[in-house]
């Protein structure tokens, strides 16, 4: 397992090569600290593996194969170790031992007809996260049997997980990233535009090469708006008042959630999340630390 979070990195250099000194301290002050999940299908000897995309997973024999009533069973899509994770290198509440799976309703069973988004709650029974705390016994389970014999319903191929640590930034587009500009005198348009003294840097992030995103923690890679205020705007929205995105209580509520997990759509586990999307979980800190997964939030992205 390896560590990139080094300040003499490549995020702190890219800033400080791109941008005004004061702005490349602010934004690197933004920057968070994730576990980097590598999909390793082959892994080596020195390799150390922390989950796994795919397979079976196992659970204990009490604990029932997650299902949408109504709709049917989730499917598997990864689990990781926190016992293997760097978790004292995060910063977040993450527990330092025991099994964190995530399932989520891929369409599988009926053709992507039915779909989970954050601003629906009807649809949150759509994704899971289910922890197993360490010493439980667990067995792995076959695929549950679904009742239409036209739809097969397949597992993803297993592929291991290995970690390294590593910085990872605000989206360009984020609110703190154009705070950040406003804070220091650049002229930050409020709509979301960026000034000339950060076009550089911004065309710079962009040109990084993109990976299969997969993360324990740190700030999501969103393919399109910012996660946690997607978040946020459906959490307040929940009850089925009208929320308007300028609303100032998102902000203060995005700030109250962290990113638990992503995955990626992966060619190595067969994973293509809508159009080259990902899968994002996101939690409270102090739910995170009180082992309450049964609060934590899904949301989907895709191009």
């Amino acid at each position: 397992m390896t560590d990139s979070t080094s300040e003499t990195g490549p995020l702190h250099h890219l800033a400080r090569t791109h941008l005004p000194a004061d702005l490349a301290e602010r934004w690197t002050g933004l920057l968070r600290p994730a576990a980097r999940l590598l999909a390793t299908p082959e892994p080596g000897p020195g390799d150390v593996v922390v989950g796994r995309l795919g397979g079976l997973p196992a659970l204990p024999e009490n604990e029932e194969w997650p299902v949408w009533e109504g709709h049917g069973p989730l499917s598997f899509v990864a689990s990781v170790d926190c016992a293997a994770l760097p978790a004292h290198a995060l910063d977040i509440p993450l527990p330092t031992e025991g099994t964190l799976s995530f399932f989520y309703f891929d369409g599988q069973i009926d053709d992507g007809d039915a779909l989970v988004w954050p601003k629906d709650p009807d649809t949150w029974a759509g994704s899971r996260v289910v922890y197993v705390p360490a010493g439980v016994a667990v067995v792995e389970r076959a695929l549950p049997v679904v009742d239409d014999e036209d739809v097969e319903f397949e597992a993803y191929p297993e592929v291991p997980l290995t970690a390294r640590v590593e910085w990872t930034t605000p989206d360009a587009w984020h609110p703190d990233f154009l705070a950040a500009l406003r804070r220091d005198g650049h002229a930050a348009d409020p709509a979301g535009g960026h000034p000339e003294e950060a076009q550089a840097f911004v065309e710079a992030l962009w040109d990084r090469e993109r990976r299969a995103d997969h993360l324990v923690g740190g700030h999501a890679n969103p393919v399109q708006n910012p996660v946690d205020y997607e978040i946020a705007h459906a959490y307040l929205g929940k009850d089925g008042d009208e929320v308007t995105w300028s609303d100032p209580r998102v902000a203060e509520e995005a700030r109250k959630w962290t990113l638990l997990a992503q995955i990626d759509s992966d060619d190595d586990a067969d994973m293509m999340w809508g159009d080259c999307g990902a899968l994002y979980w996101l939690i409270r800190p102090e739910d995170l630390a009180a082992l309450r997964f049964d609060r934590a939030l899904f949301t989907m992205q895709c191009c």
